[in-house]
């Protein structure tokens, strides 16, 4: 057999096996998951609380209790986490919201939330009748007015040119 053959087919093994490790390791992490999802259900409760403010923070800058901390791995210490401060009785409370639900969120308003810890699982509703994403409109973008502004222009010109042209042919 050549030399190339036997590469190949050691490559190939090697591949293999990291497969069915990832597979392996896949299964697990996707247990732990669902372990930690039905204890997230089993201890969520609804609460009322009036949202003052909701950012995307590194956990360290959250102002999130010393425990917390000290609990997340150290390569998540510095990643964004969805932060909401709220009001939840007579407490300000710094709270983390679940990804699904933060853009939801409204700011300055009184929602009733499912909790389960310090962790916002979901919304139940938002005082008032309003809609959850009801939020300011975003910002927009240097190129996103470019191009309208040239969209604008473009109609400008072609109004103009099929005014010239329907004046030459009252002319004939």
């Amino acid at each position: 057999m050549a030399l190339w053959a036997k590469i190949l087919i050691g490559v190939l093994v090697v591949l293999a096996l990291l497969l069915v490790a990832l597979v392996i390791y896949g299964n697990s992490l996707r247990k732990k998951s669902n372990e930690q999802q039905a204890l997230i259900e089993q201890s969520k409760q609804v609460m009322s609380m009036l949202i003052i403010d909701k950012k995307r923070l590194p956990i360290k800058d959250a102002n999130l209790p010393k425990i917390v901390l000290e609990q997340t791995p150290k390569y998540l210490r510095k990643a964004k986490m969805p932060i909401v401060k709220a009001k939840v009785g007579p407490k300000i409370m710094t709270l983390i919201a679940d990804e699904k639900v933060f853009d939801d969120i409204p700011v300055k308003a009184e929602v009733k939330a499912e909790v389960s810890g310090i962790y916002i699982v979901g919304i139940k509703s938002v005082r008032g009748g309003r809609p959850a994403n009801d939020e300011p409109k975003k910002k927009e973008g240097f190129m996103a007015r470019m191009r309208k502004k040239a969209a604008k222009n473009l109609e400008k010109i072609e109004a103009e040119e099929k005014e010239a042209k329907a004046k030459e042919k009252k002319k004939k």
